[in-house]
C-alpha cells in the first residue's frame, strides 16, 4: 500500500483532493478550515464540502485554532486520529485472495472477514487501488505467468492459477500475455522483437516492434527499467536494440508528444478481447486536445454500466500514446490513474490542451483537422 507521504504531498492541492475524497489517510497530516463558517475539520469528516474558495489548510489543530477556528463538533479534529479499523481487514483480504483457489465472490469474502460486501469493496478500493476481483485477477495473472515460464503445460498452468475454465482464461489471461498462452510458454521463442530507447519529454520512452507492427510502447525512468521489463515479458524472444529498424515509428511518436503530430496513426501488434478492442476504438476517436470520463466511453460503446470494465481496460493499454488512454479521466474531477504515472498523465493532458487554449486567448481559429487520432490496427 502506498504510504501517506508519498501519496499526499503538502501541497493544498493534494491536501483538497483528500478533502474531497474524504480520506481517511490523510487524518493527522493536517486539518481543513472553512472560513464561512469558523470551523475546522478532518480531511475525512463527513460533513459537506464548502466552496474551495472558503478553506484554508493547517498542518496541526492548533495553529487552526490560533487563526481563530474552532473544532468540528461531529469529526473531533482536536483528538489523536483513531486507527483506520479496516486497514488489517484488508491486509488479511490480499492475502487470502492472493492465494485463494478459483473465483471466490464479494459475498464470500465479506462473510469471512466480517462486514457488508458494500463496505469491503469499498474500503479495499480505497487502502488498494483497486476492487477485490481486480487484485484477485492480477495475482492469478501473476501465477499463470510464473507456471508457463517454469515450462508448465497450458492446460495445468491455467486450472493452477485458479482460473475455473478455459473460457475464463481465454477472456481474461490471454489477452494480457501479448501472444499465445503456448508461445508466452516458450518465452516469446521464435518471436523477433526489436526496440529503441529514446529521451522525451516524458522520461526515457521504449518502442518495441514485431514484423506485424509497434507491440509496445512504455515510458520509465532509466534505460535498465524498461530493457528488463520487456526482457521479463518475453525471456526466450530475439529481442535485438535496433532504432534504425522503427526509426519511423519512433519519430512519429517523438512528434505527437512535442505536439507537431496531433494525429498518430501506427501498425500495431497486439492481442485484446472484443471488449478491449470497443474501448480502445473508442479511445481512439477522442480528439487531440479533448478528453472523455470512463462513463462516457462505456455509453458510447453500449454499456453504460461497464465504467469499471472501461478503466480496466485502460489500464491493460500495452501501448501509450498509440492508444491514447490517458485522454479519459474520472467524471468527478482530476486526472485519475495512468499506468505509466499520474505526473505524465498530467503532462501529456497540459500539453495537448495548451496549444488549443492559446489559440483561443488569441483569438484565433483552431487549425484544421482531420479525424480524430488513431491507430492502425491489424
Amino acid at each position: 500500500m502506498t504510504s501517506m507521504a508519498a501519496r499526499y504531498p503538502d501541497s493544498d492541492t493534494a491536501r483538497w483532493r483528500a478533502v474531497l475524497a474524504h480520506d481517511r489517510r490523510a487524518d493527522g497530516r493536517f486539518v481543513y478550515a472553512v472560513r464561512s463558517t469558523g470551523i475546522y475539520c478532518r480531511p475525512s469528516c463527513a460533513s459537506r464540502r464548502p466552496r474551495r474558495d472558503r478553506v484554508a489548510f493547517f498542518v496541526t489543530p492548533a495553529d487552526a485554532e490560533r487563526a481563530g477556528f474552532r473544532a468540528c463538533k461531529r469529526c473531533r479534529p482536536e483528538d489523536a486520529p483513531a486507527a483506520d479499523p479496516w486497514v488489517e481487514k484488508i491486509r488479511r483480504a490480499s492475502v487470502y485472495l492472493a492465494n485463494a483457489a478459483g473465483h471466490l465472490s464479494l459475498a464470500a469474502l465479506a462473510a469471512r472477514l466480517g462486514g457488508s460486501p458494500y463496505h469491503l469493496q469499498r474500503n479495499f478500493k480505497r487502502l488498494v487501488g483497486v476492487t477485490p476481483r481486480e487484485y484477485a485477477e492480477a495475482c492469478r495473472l501473476q501465477g499463470v505467468k510464473r507456471r508457463l515460464r517454469r515450462g508448465e503445460a497450458v492446460t495445468s498452468a491455467m486450472f493452477g492459477a485458479g482460473y475455473g475454465s478455459s473460457s475464463r482464461f481465454y477472456e481474461r489471461a490471454v489477452p494480457k500475455l501479448g501472444m499465445s498462452p503456448s508461445a508466452y510458454r516458450r518465452g516469446g521463442a521464435g518471436t523477433l522483437i526489436r526496440y529503441a530507447i529514446v529521451g522525451s519529454p516524458l522520461g526515457r520512452l521504449l518502442v518495441a516492434a514485431t514484423s506485424r507492427g509497434v507491440c509496445a510502447v512504455a515510458m520509465g525512468a532509466s534505460d535498465v527499467q524498461l530493457e528488463r521489463a520487456l526482457a521479463r515479458e518475453y525471456p526466450s524472444a530475439s529481442i535485438a536494440a535496433d532504432g534504425g529498424a522503427i526509426a519511423r515509428w519512433t519519430n512519429r511518436i517523438l512528434a505527437h508528444v512535442s505536439g507537431r503530430r496531433p494525429r498518430l496513426d501506427l501498425p500495431l501488434d497486439v492481442q485484446a478481447t472484443s471488449f478491449q478492442w470497443q474501448v480502445w476504438s473508442a479511445l481512439c476517436s477522442i480528439p487531440y486536445g479533448e478528453t472523455r470520463s470512463y462513463a462516457e466511453i462505456a455509453s458510447a460503446i453500449g454499456r453504460p454500466s461497464a465504467v469499471r470494465a472501461v478503466a480496466r481496460a485502460c489500464a491493460s493499454n500495452p501501448v501509450a500514446l498509440a492508444i491514447p488512454c490517458h485522454r479519459v479521466v474520472p467524471s468527478k474531477g482530476g486526472v485519475g490513474g495512468y499506468r505509466w504515472g499520474v505526473t505524465r498523465k498530467r503532462t501529456l493532458l497540459l500539453s495537448e490542451a495548451e496549444p488549443s487554449a492559446l489559440r483561443r486567448a488569441l483569438g484565433r481559429p483552431e487549425p484544421k483537422r482531420g479525424a480524430a487520432p488513431g491507430a492502425a490496427i491489424k
